[in-house]
C-alpha cells in the first residue's frame, strides 16, 4: 500500500505530511511522522527558539543512515543539504525574511511566526534548525549573544561543563545572563540575552569573553582560531558570532542514528547529565515532566554589551585585538593575515 500523505490541523493551518511512515532514524523505529510528532510535543521550545528568526534548514530528506553525508560549502554533493533561501513553493503563509550574506547578496529566509510553518519545514526533512540572532523586521539588529564551547578531539564532555560554569561567572561579571544547553554532540552552547546591536560589535563581545574565560582556564580553553594551536582544549568558537554562522537551535535533531537532540537545561542540571540523555525518543517525556528551561530567556531583561566590549578595547590596547574570520569572508577592517601560522612560518623561512 502506498506511503499515503497525512494531513495535520495545526495553528488553524492544514499541513500535509508527504510519506508519512518513511523511516528516519532505524535504530530508533522513528518515521518521519514521528519526527514531526517529536516536534510537536516540544511545540512551545521549538517556537520560543525559531519565531521570527531567519532560519536556514539542514534538511535530511532521506532519513538519516550511516554512511549518509551532509553536504559543505567546499563540497555540494551529499545526502543532505543546508537550504538557506526559502523555497519557490513556500506557502504564503509562512513568514519569510531578507538577510544580508557576508558577501553583501542578500536572500529571503523562512522566518517561522508558529508551529505550523516549522512542522512545514520539518515536512521537508529538516532535523536542525539554524537561527539567526536577530528578529523581523529588524534582521540586522542582534539580540543574543550566544557561544560555543566545542571541545576538541581528546576532549570530553565534562570539561566543557567545566568551561561552561565559569563562563557564567563570566558572563555575570560583563552584566549578563547566560542560558545553558547542550550541543547535540559533546559540547555546550551558552546563550544571553543582550540589547540590539550590530553583528561586530557582537563578534567583539564574544572574543573578549572567549579571552577572559581562557585566561581563567588556560589548560582547559582556547580561543585560537587555528586548529594547530587549540591543543587538547575546549575551542570557544568565537565566529559563531559572525554573520550568518549559525548555531543549532534548541530542541533540534542531531542527524546521527542516536537522534540526540539539543537540550536546554537549568544550571543545576548540567554537572548531572550526559548528552546521550537526551534523545527524539526520551525528550518528549522530559519536556511533558518539566517543560522548557528556556521559557524565561525571552522574558529576561536584555543587557547591553558594554562592559565586553570594554574588555575588547582593553585587549586591543595591549596587542589583542581583531581575530581572523571565516574563509568566505573579504577581508575585513583591522583583520591579522588569514593563514595558519606553520604555513606562514614556512613562507617566511623560503622567502
Amino acid at each position: 500500500m502506498a506511503d499515503q500523505a497525512v494531513e495535520l490541523l495545526i495553528d488553524g493551518r492544514t499541513v500535509r505530511v508527504s510519506s508519512p511512515n518513511k523511516v528516519y532514524f532505524d535504530q530508533l523505529g522513528v518515521t518521519k511522522l514521528g519526527v514531526v510528532e517529536y516536534f510537536r510535543s516540544v511545540a512551545p521550545g521549538i517556537v520560543a527558539a525559531l519565531r521570527d528568526r531567519p532560519t536556514t534548514m539542514e534538511r535530511w530528506p532521506g532519513g538519516v543512515r550511516e554512511g549518509m553525508v551532509l553536504a559543505t560549502r567546499s563540497d555540494g554533493a551529499g545526502d543532505a543539504f543546508f537550504q538557506k533561501r526559502a523555497p519557490a513553493n513556500t506557502p504564503t503563509w509562512v513568514q519569510r525574511a531578507q538577510v544580508r550574506f557576508p558577501s553583501g547578496r542578500s536572500a529571503e529566509e523562512v522566518a517561522p511566526a508558529d508551529l505550523a510553518s516549522i512542522v512545514w519545514m520539518v515536512n521537508l526533512g529538516t532535523l536542525r534548525f539554524h537561527p539567526w540572532p536577530v528578529r523581523v523586521p529588524e534582521t540586522e539588529v542582534v539580540d543574543q549573544l550566544r557561544l560555543d564551547l566545542d571541545p576538541q578531539p581528546g576532549v570530553d564532555f565534562d570539561t566543557a561543563v567545566e568551561a561552561a560554569l565559569v563562563l557564567r561567572e563570566v558572563l555575570a561579571e560583563a552584566g549578563l545572563t547566560g542560558f545553558c544547553k547542550t550541543s547535540g554532540g559533546r559540547g555546550v552552547h551558552v546563550y544571553a540575552p543582550i540589547v540590539g546591536t550590530d553583528f561586530i560589535a557582537a563578534r567583539h563581545a564574544a572574543i573578549a569573553i572567549g579571552r577572559e574565560l581562557a585566561r581563567r582556564l588556560p589548560e582547559k580553553v582556547t580561543i585560537a582560531w587555528w586548529k594547530e594551536q587549540r591543543g587538547v582544549r575546549v575551542f570557544l568558537d568565537f565566529n559563531q558570532m559572525a554573520r550568518d554562522r549559525l548555531m543549532t537551535s534548541a530542541y533540534s535533531i542531531r542527524p546521527t542514528p542516536a537522534g540526540r537532540v539539543s537540550a536546554p537545561l537549568r544550571w543545576e542540571e548540567l554537572t548531572t547529565v550526559r548528552p546521550d540523555d537526551f534523545t527524539i525518543v526520551s525528550m518528549p517525556a522530559r519536556f511533558a515532566d518539566v517543560g522548557d528551561p528556556w521559557s524565561e530567556l525571552d522574558k529576561t531583561e536584555p543587557s547591553a554589551l558594554t562592559t565586553a566590549l570594554e574588555w575588547y578595547e582593553r585587549d586591543a590596547a595591549a596587542g589583542e585585538g581583531e581575530m581572523p574570520y571565516p574563509p568566505e569572508y573579504s577581508k575585513m577592517p583591522g583583520e591579522p593575515p588569514r593563514v595558519q601560522p606553520s604555513r606562514a612560518r614556512k613562507e617566511d623561512a623560503e622567502s
